[in-house]
């Protein structure tokens, strides 16, 4: 398969490229603000999407969403491809699909309340350790008693049934104060006014959506509006990590390929570890060492390098290192430590060079045949064939009408979970924290063979929670507990 071309070294005057049987092996995009780290992400893109690779990139300005129309083109574009050596260069759009939490500049994205976990949760709550175990036994006492979180209603059902039935719940759990379970309720109340109603509940969305190819064979570049996300960076950083984890878990192993089964771009990503527990470090480093063998390849987008942990940064084998300007302290550390990541190249002093770099240059190094990284040189990056700006709202809304996946998930959908099972029960006299088991009839083996296959009135079964897989919730006292994935479960496990 013919390699990515992203620009022309100057070092030693040969084409630099990334090898698609290599793009799994991670990557990082660094630079200061203005030095072209951007238009990088989009030439990255759009080679990913050339050659079969579906795209998953957060649109943190509003200008990544220029890879869905096609560039205006020019003399100076063209002479800068010709002299790098782009085969072909016309202007051309990428197939592309919007995504938005908020729903308003893409379709909306959702996932329930279950599938996040608490530990998920917990972070974008920006919840102390005292309240992160709380909210560890609402999510574990709904999993005894047989009640699904799919939005944040249902979580505050249940937080109001723990509040209402305390002491018996600390008792049973451990010590839960009113004045806890007070302040998870305030941070739920400024996280819905912040928008995060809308991202909690279903349609929640499919994996296979973000990993599509068109029919002529192009990638798919799944693109995440996420101007207004960015000002709530917890919200930001902890939905990517949750969807990372969910890719984890859900692909199959599939080793090396001929090219990965997609491309993640995770931009600002110092968001992702700013105040992260160590533990989440750790699962963090766990999913990006072994998703790899899953086929997906993930490249870290950020200013500096040392914005991403030193035993994350060693897996990261092709690296993108634009101009780091030495003004402070911290920018000549950083360029301190950007020159110690390279391969050395005899002819360049990688130090001395990193701040002098241009607009659309760049040290770059990428693994070659047998995994090995080829020595630095400085790079002139190929042009995109896209616009290299924003887009005007007529042509987001040309965009999103041709849309593989429709309107399906435009329209929200709210069926019986945890609020409308508690709410039903005060309604009928039966005391709200009642098991499901106790409120069914003892019955015989048969129907309760039944109810555990097909569900009650009152609570889904195992084949309706195999056909709907966000819920993920298994009926019985034993399978009653919800699994959830590897950075959003209470045992870090499926």
């Amino acid at each position: 398969m013919d390699p990515i071309l992203l620009g022309k070294g100057t070092t030693d005057d040969v084409p630099v490229t990334l090898l698609p049987a290599l793009a799994n092996r991670h990557g990082l995009v660094a630079g200061a603000t203005g030095t072209g780290k951007t238009v990088t992400l989009m030439t990255l893109a759009e080679g990913f999407s050339r050659i079969g690779v579906p795209v998953f990139v957060a649109d943190v300005k509003g200008d990544v969403a220029g890879l869905a129309v096609a560039g205006e083109g020019g003399e100076k574009l063209a002479a800068r491809a010709a002299a790098i050596g782009v085969k072909d260069y016309a202007p051309e759009a990428s197939p592309v699909v919007f995504w938005d939490l908020y729903g308003k500049l893409g379709h909306p994205v959702r996932t329930t309340v279950s599938e996040m976990g608490p530990t998920l949760l917990a972070r974008i709550l920006e919840l102390n350790d005292t309240q992160a175990g709380v909210l560890d036994i609402v999510f574990k006492l709904a999993d005894d008693r047989g009640l699904l979180l799919l939005d944040l209603d249902d979580l505050r059902a249940l937080l109001g049934l723990v509040a209402e039935e305390r002491k018996a719940v600390s008792a049973e759990y451990g010590l839960v104060s009113a004045q806890t379970v007070a302040a998870i309720q305030r941070a739920l109340l400024r996280l819905s006014q912040d928008g995060g109603e809308q991202f909690f509940g279903e349609p929640a969305l499919e994996l296979a959506d973000i990993m599509r190819v068109n029919h002529d064979g192009r990638g798919v570049v799944g693109i995440l509006a996420a101007d207004q996300l960015i000002l709530k960076p917890r919200l930001y950083s902890t939905f990517l990590l949750w969807l990372l984890g969910e890719l984890f878990e859900s692909l199959p192993e599939v080793g090396d390929l001929d090219k990965p089964k997609l491309a993640f771009i995770f931009d600002e990503a110092h968001l992702l570890f700013d105040d992260a527990p160590p533990a989440l470090r750790q699962r963090i480093e766990q999913v990006v060492r072994l998703v790899r063998s899953k086929g997906v390849g993930v490249y870290f987008c950020s200013q500096f390098p040392d914005d991403v942990p030193d035993n994350i940064l060693g897996q990261l084998g092709n690296r993108v290192q634009h101009a780091l300007r030495a003004y402070t302290p911290r920018d000549q550390k950083a360029v301190r430590t950007a020159a110690q990541t390279f391969v050395p190249n005899p002819k360049l002093d990688v130090a001395a060079t990193l701040p002098q770099l241009g607009t659309g240059e760049a040290l770059v190094s990428t693994l070659q045949a047998g995994g090995i990284p080829a020595p630095v040189q400085v790079t002139k990056i190929a042009p995109p064939r896209c616009r290299m700006g924003a887009i005007t709202a007529a042509e987001r809304a040309r965009v999103r009408a041709a849309s593989p996946v429709g309107t399906r998930y435009d329209t929200p959908v709210n069926r019986e979970s945890a609020a409308e099972l508690l709410a039903a029960r005060v309604q009928a006299g039966t005391p709200a924290g009642t098991p499901p088991a106790q409120q069914d009839g003892e019955g015989g083996i048969g129907q309760k063979i039944g109810e555990f296959l097909f569900g009650t009135k009152r609570r889904q079964g195992v084949v309706q929670t195999v056909a709907k897989q966000t819920a993920r919730n298994v009926g019985g006292s034993v399978g009653r507990q919800i699994v959830r994935g590897i950075l959003g479960g209470i045992f870090g496990r499926r």
